[in-house]
């Protein structure tokens, strides 16, 4: 699942975490807030992991930022054999 993708889930889990309760209460599913952050943060891990390397340190001291891209499915010449990374 990609960043945008745990990003949307979040979203679908928080719009369906309420449930209408008697005499017009609410309630709020803990499972569902739950989950809904999970999937916020690996969100959140993603795009920060996405971030440009350079403003921080030069590529070559940011090994694991290759494999955020690959984990978070950017796409790239290596598994995108058609040469266009985007």
């Amino acid at each position: 699942m990609t960043g945008p993708e745990h990003y949307r889930e979040a979203e679908r889990l928080l719009a369906d975490a309420g449930v209408e309760g008697a005499e017009g209460t609410y309630f709020v599913r803990p499972e569902s807030l739950a989950a809904a952050q999970v999937h916020a943060t690996l969100a959140l891990a993603a795009a920060t992991a996405l971030s440009d390397p350079a403003r921080s340190a030069p590529r070559a001291t940011v090994p694991e930022w290759d494999a955020w891209q690959k984990a978070a499915g950017v796409p790239t010449a290596e598994n995108n054999p058609a040469g266009s990374i985007w």
